[in-house]
């Protein structure tokens, strides 16, 4: 393990034949904190806090004082990034995103390790990282810029871009502390992407701002990826990262776990979100009503492939089995069960029951049953549902019923991801399309065939 902590000077960076010289190299970086503690960069009313905290220790002294806990944020984590290569990092919330890209952009220092950067760095982090609040729009804008290491005659040059991009025109002569948190996010994602860095890091950028904005930034972070600038780039968008990104990596727990390509990793991730998918949900403890004749006792779901085998999650159009347990206390006859699926709001999307296929459920007391339910492409778009237990006959009688007895959790399947727009919305619908184009000379170009000069053509099909 390399001994050597912080930034070395010398980037010795040099690309081997045939390949695109790495403009980021990681070497078994690690980095601890140190819980209850103070860094060691002070400001001044930090410091003054600290004197008032050290009288306070004075008189407090002899009492039993807490042991110090430390914990690695980042644990011999190493990679190389090329120059143009598009890096999505992924991860579940604390597994070491923040702490890795604040390295990156000099803003922390590691414990140890090296990283070595070459060009100059541009970073959106948060809101809040980067501007001067008491400093207007337009100064923040050139204080960026000469941050960057740019000349003022080139940021003259991009300055009424980055404006117009960021829709604050009314606004740009305005300190930015007087700024909603939108408009400076929009601000500061625009000047990170328009003043042309080697190397752009993006934090959760679409964690703020509208759909419009969101779908704006993407485009040109792709631009700015086309343009041979390096991206990294993290988000929880699976969408974004698998159709934005040419490489992505997995931390957990501080842990580089998995460096892939953006399907493979989007793929390990989401199965870490779904714990145990077919794990069962006792319903002892839940709210019931109805007669109490006979009563739900578990509940489980097992998502499917179209040829039976268990799935890691559910997706859309996976198949997915729900299965309950019955146990019966008094007589039961000719019972109708169901299930109900329910989007977030309590709206009704998905109604399946025994007596929609002429079966009916009667038990005697002490008899237990188990009623599954087999939903075939389920179409269910990515979100969390909520999934409903009924009992009883139509009109007549509630034996048992939970209205909400369990959540589902429908993620996005990485094999099918094309696009990173999210549409709103709870059904995914299955789908071909076909696009015939006619040129100007009146032929038709037909399905499949190549582009030519005066001659387009595309056709395609999606499920």
């Amino acid at each position: 393990m390399s001994s050597d902590v912080g930034f070395p000077a010398d980037l010795s960076l040099a690309p081997t034949p045939h390949e695109a010289p790495r403009v980021i190299r990681v070497s078994h970086l690690g980095k601890q904190y140190q819980l209850g503690t103070r860094a060691r960069y002070r400001t001044l009313r930090e410091a003054l806090v600290e004197s008032a905290m050290g009288i306070a220790r004075s008189v407090g002294r002899g009492r039993t004082r807490r042991a110090v806990e430390r914990f690695w944020a980042l644990d011999d984590v190493s990679f190389d990034v090329a120059q143009g290569d598009v890096v999505g990092i992924i991860g579940r919330n604390g597994s070491g995103k923040s702490t890795l890209l604040k390295i990156l952009s000099r803003i922390v220092e590691p414990t140890r390790g090296t990283v070595d950067l070459e060009g100059r760095v541009g970073s959106l982090l948060e809101v809040g990282t980067g501007f001067h609040p008491d400093l207007t729009g337009r100064e923040n804008v050139f204080l960026s810029g000469a941050i960057l290491g740019m000349r003022r005659t080139e940021i003259d040059e991009k300055f009424d871009e980055i404006v117009e991009f960021a829709e604050v025109e009314r606004f740009i002569d305005t300190q930015v502390k007087h700024y909603s948190s939108g408009m400076y996010m929009r601000l500061a994602f625009s000047v990170a992407a328009h003043l042309e860095p080697d190397i752009l890091v993006v934090d959760e950028v679409l964690a703020v701002g509208d759909a419009a904005f969101q779908k704006k930034c993407l485009g040109k972070m792709g631009t700015v990826a086309r343009h041979g600038r390096t991206v990294l780039f993290v988000s929880h968008n699976m969408g974004a990262v698998v159709s934005l990104c040419s490489r992505a990596l997995l931390l957990q727990s501080g842990h580089l776990v998995l460096d892939s390509d953006p399907i493979t990793v989007a793929a390990r991730y989401q199965a870490t979100l779904t714990a145990a998918p077919t794990s069962t949900t006792d319903l002892a403890g839940a709210e019931h009503y109805g007669s109490g004749k006979a009563r739900f006792v578990s509940l489980q779901f097992v998502p499917e492939r179209r040829d039976g085998t268990t799935r890691e999650m559910m997706c859309p159009g996976s198949r997915l089995r729900v299965e309950t347990r019955i146990v019966c206390s008094a007589p039961v006859d000719s019972a109708n069960v169901g299930i109900t699926i329910y989007d977030a709001s309590g709206y009704r999307l998905v109604d399946a029951n025994t007596a929609m296929q002429g079966r009916f459920v009667s038990m005697k007391p002490g008899d237990e049953a188990c009623v599954d339910f087999a939903l075939d492409d389920v179409r269910l778009k990515p979100g969390t549902y909520l999934v409903g237990l009924w009992m009883g006959r139509s009109n007549v009688e509630d034996i048992d019923g939970i209205l909400y007895a369990a959540t589902l959790e429908v993620e996005p399947d990485p094999q099918q991801l094309q696009h990173s727009e999210q549409f709103p919305g709870s059904y995914l619908c299955a789908f071909k399309h076909s696009v015939v184009i006619s040129t100007q000379a009146g032929d038709v170009a037909p399905p499949g065939v190549r582009d030519e000069p005066g001659q387009r053509s595309a056709a395609g099909a999606s499920r």
